[in-house]
């Protein structure tokens, strides 16, 4: 029963676990900048990035102070940022110079600057298909849309796969071709890409199931989900409470879970073993799921040879069954 009251009322509150990593404190040589300074424009890049991806990035070079600050920003993201200077710091318990002196590392001209990319983030992960063409027409270029989806999709993979730790992958991929249970599920936009990670995991191995795509019947999969086991969730903007309350109670329970997200990051990261984050804007009212689907075809790649030779003698049973099902025609 406890399962069902936390689905209707919300679970507890996601956790974001960024590491403590030991490292010499740096001379405090860099100017203090106030709430008063011009806000500027937030650093470009080739594709955007997130300040949480700026964090993971700049993490080693930060003061154990500046850390602090940091911990507190991720631990609840993006909120924690969107106060004062003077307000920020008192939550995380440290001084407005540290604050003034992290943000200028993560490569903002100051406070106001970083405060206002928070804002645009929080915009972008709230905003629907109208909203999304709006921003991409404002600034389309003169080519032919063939060459403007090309190039977007060309950076999106490009980001997403500079932007994957390798350990973190081979981390993931064992997980994936454990011999502990594997369970599935994915939100409105993203179902199609559990289905198809579905198909393939459980041709490579057994002990995988599928979520439905109705909330209603979740918790009759976490009755059976036991410690060890592993959870692939996939969600992406605009984020679902129903995989976030899903992933908290299957957590509580010692269940694994790897979320494939795009690059604002769903709040299921804050509960998530293992986080990928994909690039997906395209000139086009929907984002795009093209180097999400390239991350999980490699997930797949890299399972099935975790898992073999038992995954080819699982292929060679399956192809047993099409022949005697007569499912596909022959050559």
């Amino acid at each position: 029963m406890s399962i069902i009251f936390q689905w209707l009322g919300g679970g507890r509150r996601s956790r974001a676990c960024t590491p403590e990593i030991l490292h010499k404190k740096q001379p405090d040589e860099a100017p203090l900048l106030t709430d008063r300074e011009p806000t500027g424009t937030p650093p470009q890049t080739s594709a955007k990035v997130t300040v949480r991806q700026l964090i993971r990035k700049h993490y080693p070079q930060l003061t154990q102070s500046e850390r602090k600050f940091a911990n507190a920003l991720v631990e609840d993201y993006p909120g924690a940022g969107l106060a004062t200077i003077t307000l920020a710091a008192a939550g995380a318990g440290v001084s407005t110079p540290v604050v003034a002196r992290m943000v200028q590392k993560l490569g903002f001209k100051g406070y106001p600057q970083f405060h206002q990319a928070l804002l645009q983030e929080l915009q972008a992960k709230v905003s629907g298909p109208t909203a999304r063409r709006a921003v991409w027409a404002s600034e389309a270029p003169e080519s032919h849309m063939l060459n403007r989806f090309a190039d977007s999709v060309t950076q999106n993979l490009s980001q997403t796969f500079a932007n994957i730790d390798s350990l973190q992958f081979d981390t993931a991929a064992r997980l994936l071709a454990g011999e502990a249970g594997l369970y599935v599920v994915g939100g409105r936009i993203t179902r199609s890409l559990a289905e198809y990670a579905f198909t393939h995991f459980q041709a490579i191995r057994e002990g995988v199931v599928h979520l439905t795509s109705s909330p209603a019947t979740w918790p009759h999969y976490v009755l059976d989900m036991v410690e060890g086991d592993t959870l692939l969730i996939f969600d992406v903007r605009r984020y679902e409470e129903n995989l976030l309350r899903l992933a908290n109670i299957a957590a509580e329970r010692g269940v694994r879970v790897i979320l494939i997200t795009d690059q604002w990051a769903s709040p299921v990261a804050g509960v998530a073993e293992i986080t990928f984050n994909c690039w997906g804007e395209i000139p086009s009212a929907w984002d795009s799921n093209i180097a999400t689907l390239s991350l999980l075809e490699a997930l797949i790649a890299a399972t099935q040879e975790e898992r073999w030779p038992d995954a080819r003698e699982r292929f060679e049973r399956l192809d047993r069954l099409f022949e005697l099902t007569r499912l596909f025609r022959k050559p």
